[in-house]
C-alpha cells in the first residue's frame, strides 16, 4: 500500500527548507510559509496572505516584500564580520555598503538605512540619479557614500560639492582618465578630494559573472596605472587623498576559494601601498557574497559552498595574515553584499489561468480494427512496450511517426488517421516515461533523457517573465519556483511555466534543484480554485531590471510586517502599474485616445485606462481552461 503524500514529501521534491535558509518554510496546512524574522512563531502564511489581499482589491500576481528580511540580513551580515574580528583580535572595523543599483526602489533603500544605521552603513552609487538618492538618504554621519563606475565632469562636480558640505563621498577611480578630472574639478571648486583606487586583480571570481575580473575586465587600474595614480598625486602634495583601495571580482561567487585567493592578493597591494606611505584606512572586497537559490550548497552559478560566517572569517583572517607578514597596520574592512542583502526580501506570487495540452494527454485511442495498417502497428507499440523492448520499440515508433507526416503532407492521410496516430504517439512516449522509473532500468540511454521536457505540459500564469525575472529570460538565471498552497496532495503532472506575453520566449523551462537544473516542475491539476505559484528570491536586480514587454507594467507591491501568533500586518501597498502609466511611457496620451472610428463616428471603448492589465485578465477570465496545442 503507497504511502500518504505528507506536507514533508513536497518540502522535499522542491527543497523548499534548502533555498529558504530559515526564510521560508512549510505549515501543517500544506502551505508555505514566510518567516521574516527566522522565529516561527512569527510566520506569515502566503497563501492566506493572498486571500487577504485579494479581499482588499488586490489581485495577482503581486509583488510581497518582507523589510524584516532586509533588517535581519544586515544584522547577519555584520555580527558575522563583529564576530571574525573578534576571533582573529583584527585590530579594525567592518562596514557593510550597500549598492543601490541591486534595487533602488525608494522603501527598500530607506529600510536598509534605517537598518543599517547602527552599523554606519554606506551606499554605493553608479549614476548621478543614485548620487542624488544617496545624498538624500539620513545617514550615519559616519557613513561612506561611494561612487563607482565610469563618471563624467558632471558626475565628479556633483560627488565633490556634496563633499564640499562634509559628507564622506569617496570617488573610486577605476580609469586613470578620470583622475586628472577630479584633481582640476576639485582645485577649482577648493576641495579635498577622498579617492579611491580600484585594482585590476589577476584573481577572477566562479560563476556567471567570473570574468568580471582579471586582464581584462571593464573596470579598474594595473598595477602600473596604481602606480602613475601614486606618483601624480604624490607630486601634488596629495597622497592623504587616497583613503581606499577597492577590487571586485564578480556578483555571485560561487567558490569561497576564489574569496580567498583574492583578499590575498589586494591585501598585498594594500600593504606595498601603505609601505610607500600612504595612508590608506578603507580596503573594499566589492560585492559578490552569493545566495544560495537552489539550496545546493555547491559551487554551481546559483548556489554556494560557503556561509556568511565563513566568508567574514576569510576575508578578516586572511587579510590579517598578509598584513602581519608585511608589517603593516589592517585596514577598515568594506563589503557590497547588494544580492546578499535584497535577494531573500522579495517573492512574487502568481495565479495559474490555464494549461496547455501539447502531448494530448487527456486523450486516447480506442482501435476498432478498421484502422489503416500504421495506426494498428503504433497501437501495437502501445499495448505491448515494456522494460526489456522499450528502446526497440520506440525507435519503431519514431518511424511510423514520421511515415504518418509524410502520407500527410502527400495528401494520402486523412485529419482523423493524422489525430489517432500523433494520440497514440504520445501515449506510446508516456508508457516509456514510466518504464524508465522502474527499478530494473539502471541506466537511462542519452536519446531518453530529455524525455520528461518533451511530456512537460504547459502552465498559463498570469504574469511577464520580462517584468519579473528578467534576468531567468536574459542570461538562464534561476529562481525557486513552488506552488504556495496544496502541498498536502502529490502533484501528477509535469509542467514549464508561460507567461501572458506575445513572445514565445515567455516561458520557464529551467528550475532549481539540489542534484541537477530540471527541466520541468511537478505541479498539480488544476482546479476550478485559484492556483497559486511562488517566484522567489527575486529581490536583486529584478526591480530594476524589469521591462515593460507587451507594456504589461509592474504588479501591485505589498509590504508585509509578520507579527507573533503567526499573524502579520500590511505595512504599505504601492498599486499596481495601469494601462494609463504604461501608455505615458511609451509618450501616449491617454486621455486623447480610449475611442475608435467606424464609418466616421467616434465610438468610445469600454477599456478603463485606470485599471492594470492583470486585473482586467482577472476579471474576464472564467474557470481553468485546457487548450490544445492548435488553440495555443
Amino acid at each position: 500500500m503507497p504511502l500518504k503524500w505528507t506536507v514533508q514529501d513536497s518540502a522535499k521534491l522542491y527543497a523548499i527548507e534548502e533555498w529558504g535558509d530559515g526564510y521560508f518554510g512549510t505549515n501543517p496546512k500544506g502551505r508555505i510559509i514566510a518567516i521574516p524574522t527566522r522565529d516561527e512563531s512569527t510566520s506569515i502564511d502566503l497563501y492566506e496572505a493572498v486571500l487577504r489581499l485579494k479581499k482588499l482589491g488586490i489581485q495577482t500576481p503581486v509583488t510581497l516584500r518582507f523589510p524584516q528580511i532586509l533588517e535581519g540580513r544586515i544584522k547577519e551580515i555584520n555580527l558575522a564580520f563583529k564576530k571574525a574580528i573578534n576571533d582573529f583580535n583584527y585590530n579594525s572595523d567592518y562596514s557593510s555598503i550597500y549598492p543601490v543599483k541591486t534595487n533602488q526602489i525608494k522603501e527598500v533603500v530607506q529600510e536598509i538605512v534605517k537598518a543599517g544605521n547602527d552599523y554606519k552603513l554606506g551606499l554605493e552609487c553608479g549614476s548621478k540619479p543614485e548620487l542624488i538618492l544617496a545624498l538624500s538618504m539620513n545617514l550615519n554621519p559616519d557613513s561612506l557614500i561611494l561612487c563607482n563606475g565610469y563618471k563624467d565632469e558632471g558626475f565628479i562636480r556633483m560627488a565633490l560639492l556634496a563633499r564640499k558640505t562634509g559628507r564622506r563621498i569617496v570617488i573610486t577611480v577605476e580609469k586613470m582618465s578620470e583622475l586628472p578630472v577630479i584633481l582640476k574639478i576639485a582645485k577649482s571648486l577648493k576641495v579635498k578630494p577622498l579617492i579611491g583606487l580600484r585594482a585590476k586583480l589577476n584573481a577572477q571570481g566562479s560563476g556567471k559573472w567570473e570574468t568580471s575580473a582579471g586582464d581584462h575586465a571593464k573596470f579598474g587600474l594595473t598595477t602600473r596605472e596604481i602606480l602613475e595614480a601614486v606618483a601624480i598625486l604624490s607630486k601634488k602634495k596629495m597622497l592623504d587623498s587616497i583613503i581606499e583601495l577597492h577590487f571586485h571580482i564578480g556578483s555571485q561567487i560561487t567558490d569561497i576559494r576564489k574569496v580567498k585567493i583574492a583578499v590575498k592578493e589586494a591585501t598585498r597591494i594594500y600593504a606595498k601601498l601603505r609601505k610607500m606611505g600612504i595612508p590608506i584606512e578603507y580596503m573594499n572586497v566589492g560585492g559578490g557574497l552569493a545566495v544560495d537559490y537552489d539550496g545546493s550548497k555547491t559551487t554551481f552559478t546559483s548556489s554556494m559552498n560557503y556561509t556568511v560566517e565563513q566568508y567574514a572569517s576569510d576575508v578578516v583572517y586572511n587579510t590579517k595574515d598578509i598584513c602581519k607578514m608585511e608589517d603593516v597596520p589592517v585596514p577598515h574592512l568594506l563589503t557590497e553584499s547588494g544580492r546578499a542583502l535584497t535577494a531573500y526580501h522579495e517573492l512574487v506570487i502568481v495565479d495559474v489561468i490555464g494549461l496547455i495540452d501539447t502531448t494530448h494527454s487527456r486523450y486516447s485511442v480506442e482501435i476498432s480494427g478498421k484502422e489503416i495498417q500504421i495506426i494498428k502497428d503504433l497501437a501495437y507499440i502501445r499495448d505491448n512496450i515494456g522494460p526489456k523492448n522499450y528502446s526497440e520499440m520506440y525507435s519503431d515508433a519514431l518511424s511510423s511517426k514520421d511515415e504518418i507526416n509524410s502520407l500527410f503532407n502527400l495528401g494520402y492521410l486523412s485529419l482523423e488517421d493524422r489525430s489517432k496516430g500523433e494520440t497514440l504517439f504520445w501515449e506510446i512516449l508516456r508508457k516509456i516515461s514510466k518504464i524508465l522509473t522502474h527499478k530494473s532500468i539502471k541506466y537511462i540511454p542519452e536519446e531518453f533523457r530529455d524525455l520528461n521536457k518533451s511530456l512537460a505540459d504547459k502552465f498559463i500564469a498570469n504574469f511577464s517573465i520580462f517584468q519579473t525575472i528578467p534576468d531567468h529570460w536574459a542570461i538562464e538565471h534561476l529562481f525557486p519556483v513552488a506552488p504556495i498552497h496544496r502541498l498536502k496532495e502529490k502533484p501528477t503532472l509535469s509542467a514549464t511555466l508561460c507567461d501572458i506575453t506575445c513572445d514565445s520566449d515567455g516561458t520557464i523551462e529551467k528550475f532549481v534543484d539540489l542534484k541537477d537544473v530540471r527541466d520541468e516542475i511537478p505541479l498539480h491539476e488544476p482546479t476550478d480554485e485559484p492556483y497559486f505559484i511562488g517566484i522567489f528570491l527575486t529581490g536583486a536586480y529584478q526591480d530594476i531590471l524589469g521591462m515593460r514587454h507587451n507594456l504589461f507594467g509592474a504588479p501591485s507591491e505589498v509590504f508585509m510586517i509578520a507579527e507573533e501568533d503567526d499573524n502579520f500586518r500590511i505595512d504599505k501597498v504601492i498599486p499596481a502599474e495601469t494601462i494609463d502609466d504604461m501608455l505615458r511611457s511609451v509618450h501616449y496620451n491617454p486621455e486623447s485616445m480610449g475611442r475608435i472610428s467606424i464609418n466616421g463616428r467616434k465610438i468610445k471603448t469600454k477599456i478603463d485606462a485606470s485599471e492594470d492589465l492583470h486585473s482586467l485578465i482577472i476579471k474576464h477570465r472564467g474557470s481553468h481552461t485546457y487548450l490544445s496545442s492548435e488553440e495555443d
